[in-house]
């Protein structure tokens, strides 16, 4: 991992950094004096049920589209588009000051994860709520989205507001909010190549990431790629009597289970052949630094409610999350499911399964190993379908770039602490694909916690997170600026 190293300072103060300062503190107190109503246009966007998983909710989907539009809108942006796609829409938005000067482009996404299973939820998901934990001291905001990603690109929305009202831009500013990333951003790439003049940039700001702790400020500067299938294992040709036929047919969800459990050893690596041909592996010293990072293991088994932990073996827990590819079912279905018994032998098997990977690691690559594989062990007695879905690139972005710099350094002033280089373990693929078409380079600035519980009923995003992120941002444009 590379190290911080700051760009020098000027020793002394112009004229416009004094104004550039003043207007600050006026972006501040408007910031302050504006939380409540920023709390309240943020339930009225978490209230809508943007599922993009779910055909159903496609009007949903919509509606945040042209909620997120209209914020845009009342915030000052001059040029405001909801641009169809072959599937969701994406909210592009802009405020163009001068275009002499450095353009930033804020990135984020407004649909959501399904929020399955209902019944382990403490209030609906989309109807939010302020909830005071011990995590969350200050309250913080229960809800679908909050966290991933309404809550995080709202802040942006926000802070734009602020710099905008108080006269306080010091850089082009450009948003794309899009309605698939939480389906593989499949309309994404499409879009940037058609529009790529339209969304030029000097760097991507992106907050759909954490914080190690509210008193631990970090920057990702790494994340995993993904590999994400679908099998299917077909038995008889109808669901059999398992009194009859049991014992004489093989039972298709006895043999997904046992393809699955080959494919980890007793340490816990994947056995898939060439799976770790092209992985990255990091120095002693890069290992160390990582995990100086603060990390209570106890508090971690503690906050999950396990006993133990499980990984690869010759890993420390924050390397299994960051720097080690995984193999992992996040999903298992056949058979007879509902309520009673029903003695069934079932025709078939599925599973949904994902892979993280991490640098030089190819997605396409690795789902045609994990397909070649799994259809080399399978038995006789069954046949096999593997489906890919949606996978993404690995990505590190350097410390020692403008962009990482203002970001550091607008951390440093919003927290009082000098943020940590971090790597996390989820997948944002379209961090590779900004690169590629737009030439730009990302800033992973989030303010989640890892403990939010995205994708998991009962999501939440901190009150203190969310407006320590609108005030934060504004720092980040007046660095910026200064250093470009």
């Amino acid at each position: 991992m590379a190290q911080i190293s700051y760009f020098s300072r000027p020793s002394k103060i112009r004229n416009d950094q004094i104004n550039t300062n003043t207007n600050m503190q006026q972006v501040q107190d408007y910031i302050q004096q504006n939380k409540e109503r920023y709390l309240e246009e943020l339930f009225g966007l978490l209230r809508i049920p943007s599922i993009s998983a779910d055909s159903d909710y496609k009007e949903e989907v919509i509606k945040a589209a042209e909620f997120v539009a209209d914020s845009l809108r009342k915030a000052g942006a001059d040029k405001v588009e909801v641009c169809p796609t072959a599937g969701n829409p994406i909210v592009y938005g802009e405020k163009i000051i001068d275009p002499a000067k450095p353009t930033v482009l804020v990135y984020g996404h407004y649909d959501v994860q399904p929020p399955d299973p209902l019944e382990l939820w403490e209030s609906g998901p989309f109807e939010p709520v302020i909830k005071k934990t011990e995590e969350h001291p200050q309250g913080a905001i229960y809800a679908r989205g909050s966290c991933d990603d309404k809550g995080q690109f709202f802040m942006h929305i926000k802070a734009f507001e602020a710099m905008n009202a108080k006269g306080a831009l010091t850089c082009n500013m450009k948003f794309m909010i899009e309605g698939e990333e939480e389906v593989g951003s499949s309309n994404l790439g499409v879009f940037c190549r058609e529009n790529a003049e339209k969304l030029a940039c000097d760097t991507i700001l992106i907050s759909d990431t954490s914080i190690i702790a509210n008193d631990v400020p970090s920057i990702t500067v790494g994340l995993r790629g993904l590999s994400y299938v679908e099998v299917e294992v077909v038995g008889p040709n109808r669901d059999l009597h398992s009194g009859v036929y049991g014992g004489a047919v093989a039972n298709p969800i006895n043999v997904l289970c046992d393809m699955i459990a080959s494919m980890q050893d007793e340490n816990h690596r994947i056995t898939i052949p060439g799976f770790y041909d092209d992985v990255a592996e990091l120095s002693a010293e890069e290992r160390a630094k990582m995990n100086e990072a603060p990390f209570d293991l106890n508090k971690y088994k503690k906050d999950l409610d396990i006993g133990d932990i499980q990984g690869e073996t010759g890993y420390t827990t924050l390397e299994r999350v960051s720097i080690r590819p995984t193999l992992d079912v996040n999903g298992i279905w056949g058979g007879y499911t509902g309520k009673g018994a029903k003695t069934v032998l079932p025709s078939k098997a599925s599973a949904k399964i994902s892979m993280r990977l991490v640098p030089n690691q190819d997605p396409d690559k690795i789902t045609a190993l994990f397909k070649k594989h799994f259809e080399s062990i399978a038995p006789p007695s069954v046949k096999v379908k593997v489906t890919p879905h949606h996978g993404g690139q690995p990505a590190v972005t350097p410390t020692d770039t403008p962009e990482y710099q203002a970001a550091s350094r607008a951390m440093e002033k919003a927290f009082g602490k000098t943020p940590i280089p971090a790597r996390e373990g989820g997948s944002i693929p379209i961090v590779a694909l900004f690169e590629e078409v737009l030439g730009a380079k990302s800033i992973l600035m989030g303010f989640g916690l890892d403990s939010d519980a995205i994708h998991s009923p009962n999501e939440h995003y901190g009150l203190f997170n969310f407006y320590k992120g609108i005030e934060t941002i504004p720092y980040f444009y007046q660095y910026y600026s200064e250093m470009k």
